[in-house]
């Protein structure tokens, strides 16, 4: 299998064997065994009441504080251990992501961290100098230069995030957007090295469409819920941007999360058809290797809604391995 290209976390830490996705409408806690491979010990998720948390990435973040750190402290009080070290993955209306092309990368660390962040400067929604920045290669082009995949994220709003794990007693040693560990955990299984494909994660209170290319990201868009047009719209847009802007030549796969809480898997069967008419193609659910409904500790949680917990802690696992 082909070592699957890594998003780059936003904090870097050793590998944790335990995660937590905080959503806007749910908290769900995953624990993996020691071993390689997915060996997933245990998923649990619990619901959060409306408005305690509301992911933007120019506000405060988290309305309720004792709803949803309650919820994280009851959640890992039912994982192995509990863990007192987790990965934390956060909702993608959290940060700003934006795809960089340089025509020249520094040799040196610094001078390309201060190169991305003077970019960055010009359409951050927040000082540079409150962000957390974090970046990732991209595709490389002809004329030696390569595209960034960069992320920007309040240094507050991740504290608040982290604060909620500290609050139950665990130190979030990896925070990353759900997103991209949903990309990761479709990179982890190898079937789509080769071909371009997109990914629709469907959360509640926005959407994200990614494409990806040679591993590498090379499409990212997030919009709200409540924005302009249908979600079939968005595919559209986007396919039609991939194809004019992108070079692309057709999707070879195409992949749906529908990570909301209240997501029923008929729910998610009727979506995936609506984009499968929309796209002319068959549209997957992200494989996650193992069954909620069968998997002891998982409490028959849908594989959608552990996807993204799974892949940040599969990627740190292979960080661990290749030295990464």
């Amino acid at each position: 299998m082909a070592v699957p290209t890594r998003l780059r976390r936003l904090l870097t830490a050793s590998a944790p064997t335990a995660s937590v996705e905080i959503a806007a409408d749910r908290v769900t806690g995953l624990a993996l065994g020691r071993g390689s491979g997915r060996d997933v010990r245990a998923v649990v998720t619990e619901s959060l009441p409306d408005g305690a948390l509301q992911p933007t990435a120019n506000a405060t973040n988290i309305a309720d504080r004792t709803a949803v750190g309650g919820a994280v402290s009851r959640v890992l009080k039912q994982l192995p251990g509990p863990p007192t070290r987790v990965a934390l993955v956060v909702p993608d209306s959290a940060a700003k992501v934006s795809l960089m092309m340089f025509d020249k990368i520094p040799a040196r660390a610094d001078d390309l961290d201060q190169l991305v962040r003077w970019q960055a400067r010009k359409t951050a929604p927040f000082r540079i100098e409150d962000a957390q920045v974090a970046f990732s290669p991209g595709l490389s082009t002809e004329g030696g230069g390569r595209e960034l995949i960069v992320s920007l994220m309040r240094r507050d709003i991740v504290e608040e995030y982290e604060a909620m794990c500290a609050s139950a007693g665990a130190h979030a040693g990896v925070v990353d957007l759900a997103s991209f560990s949903l990309v990761n955990v479709v990179l982890a299984g190898g079937a789509a090295d080769e071909v371009d494909w997109l990914l629709v994660h469907v959360a509640a209170g926005y959407s994200t469409v990614a494409i990806v290319r040679q591993g590498r990201l090379i499409f990212f868009r997030n919009r709200p819920a409540e924005g302009d047009g249908s979600l079939s719209d968005l595919v559209h847009q986007t396919t039609m941007y991939y194809e004019d802007r992108l070079q692309g030549g057709g999707f070879g796969r195409a992949f749906l999360a529908a990570s909301a809480a209240n997501t029923t898997a008929e729910d998610a069967a009727i979506l995936r058809r609506s984009l499968e008419t929309r796209l002319g193609t068959a549209v997957e659910a992200i494989d996650v290797g193992v069954s909620g409904a069968s998997v002891e500790g998982t409490g028959g949680v849908l594989p959608d809604l552990m996807a993204a917990s799974l892949g940040l802690l599969l990627r740190e696992r292979l960080a661990t391995d290749t030295g990464g």
